[in-house]
């Protein structure tokens, strides 16, 4: 008994600080968002290299997305399982030797390969950056000042990708928006694997492998039938086959997840309002929100001929616009309340999409790109902050990992999703010109439409988001469910 103040106090000593965790579970996170975004200004590039075809560089991207969005259900659920710290050192250790594989490949099929197993690598790490730091972090003020953090990463690594792309193939080569990953990935796996500390559920070890198949087929080919929309439209058998398979294997998930006595997601989950609501939001604004970089870019080199670097240089002050409005968020929040801040946060996003439309040929860098990003990005910072917040507050530390998974899924899907609309939606306004005018047109019409899918968000969040935004359901479902 003599003994216990000195034991307290050696184990009080060897407990990192707790910003140490958030840092390194914040790096996870801007590594996987980055690559989301790094390899399009190396395109070019890497087609003239490696021989790729027009179809060929489209999966360079979309190699990525699928297994990303496939995968991450599973990974979440699987660091609830196995221990969150340990699925994080495998999905970073296999992101960074994809990454290091892409960089040397020598053929088109080597790099595709390697840009899918960045992706799987991708799907292991991300549910289990947010668990990581929602465990380190005690629920409340705290932990929404974590979030609002790990939300301004993420934001920061997709808006940096074009910069960060553009200086490494001007400055380098192509290869070197892939080999960055090494040295950074084997930074972070370093401090993680020091001061993050392993955590994971209680209770029978066993993964729901139906489930798990299920899911993953299902959400890979639902991405595969949305990406292929950019190449084949909506209406081609080459869209509308994969898009109904994956509608008759997410029902047979649901029919599995709905009878097994351990499943992957327990369905009770949608029975807290918070998260339905926060999950639905979050699909829909990444339909809305998610191609404003794509298509701020296109717009700044094809119709006002900026290069690569000068367009990521453009998009600077929205990147710090996206990172201010993340950390601005939880005093808000403190304030208004999360439900509140969501909404406000929506409509601010939908009024920066509005003011991008009206955009010309010859606009002006401050009018046409900067205070429109800058709106634009503000709100999406002080949206995704509460929204992510919503989703994970309450959950059972059992389901901490899927939740974090969910979330990650929903707005990944909702993501790719709005690309593919308004990829369509741009391409049919210009009407197959390529004049500045025609662009232009076409590059509007988007961001009229990202304004209105926008509003749908605010109507989900008014209508369904319960004031308080959590629930203390989590027990009673997760009792349900089987769970410890």
């Amino acid at each position: 008994m003599l003994e216990a103040p000195a034991d307290i106090a050696m184990a009080r000593k060897a407990a990192p600080p707790t910003w140490l965790i958030v840092a390194a579970a914040c790096a996870g996170q801007f590594l996987v968002v980055l690559d989301v975004s790094v390899v399009n200004v190396a395109l070019p590039s890497m087609r003239a290299d490696l021989g790729l075809s027009a179809t060929g560089l489209q999966w360079v991207v979309n190699a990525y997305s699928i297994a990303f969005a496939g995968f991450m259900l599973l990974g979440g659920r699987a660091g609830d399982l196995f221990g969150r710290k340990r699925m994080f050192l495998v999905g970073l250790g296999l992101f960074t030797l994809a990454s290091l594989a892409g960089g040397v490949a020598q053929e088109g099929w080597q790099l595709l390969a390697a840009r899918a197993v960045q992706g799987l690598g991708a799907a292991v790490l991300a549910p289990s950056t947010l668990t990581i730091l929602t465990s380190a972090v005690p629920e409340g003020a705290a932990r929404a000042r974590a979030i609002a953090t790990w939300t301004a990463v993420g934001a920061g690594g997709g808006a940096a990708g074009g910069l960060v792309g553009g200086v490494l193939t001007e400055g380098l080569d192509w290869r070197w928006v892939l080999l960055i990953n090494v040295p950074l990935g084997a930074l972070v796996l370093t401090a993680a694997a020091r001061w993050i500390q392993e955590s994971k559920a209680g209770g029978e070890r066993r993964l729901d492998l139906p489930g798990a198949v299920l899911v993953t087929a299902g959400t890979a080919t639902l991405a595969y039938g949305v990406v292929q929309t950019e190449a084949e439209g909506w209406g081609a058998a080459a869209t509308l086959v994969p898009l109904g398979v994956a509608l008759v294997l997410i029902v047979a998930f649901l029919a599995v997840e709905a009878r097994t006595r351990l499943p992957l997601m327990p369905l009770g989950l949608f029975r807290v309002r918070a998260v339905a609501a926060a999950n639905a939001a979050m699909f829909v604004c990444g339909m809305g929100s998610f191609a404003m970089w794509f298509f701020m870019t296109l717009y700044a080199q094809n119709v006002l001929g900026y290069t690569p670097i000068e367009a990521g240089l453009a998009l600077v002050p929205s990147s710090l616009a996206v990172v201010a409005g993340s950390k601005f968020a939880p005093r808000l929040m403190r304030r208004a309340g999360a439900r509140a801040v969501s909404v406000s946060g929506v409509l601010i996003t939908a009024a920066g999409f509005t003011w991008q439309s009206t955009m010309g040929p010859h606009g002006s860098y401050v009018t046409g790109i900067m205070l429109p990003g800058m709106v634009m990005m503000l709100g999406a910072g002080l949206a995704m902050t509460p929204l992510a917040s919503l989703a994970t507050s309450g959950a059972a530390p059992g389901d901490a990992g899927l939740v974090s998974g969910l979330i990650n899924t929903s707005r990944t899907l909702g993501g790719s999703l709005g690309l593919a609309i308004l990829s369509t939606v741009a391409a049919g306004r210009s009407a197959g010109g390529t004049g500045p005018e025609d662009l232009t047109n076409g590059y509007a019409a988007a961001f009229r439409w990202g304004a209105g899918i926008l509003l749908v968000a605010v109507v989900l969040l008014v209508t369904w988001m319960p004031r308080g935004g959590k629930s203390s359901a989590w027990g009673s479902l997760r009792t349900e469910s089987g769970g410890e």
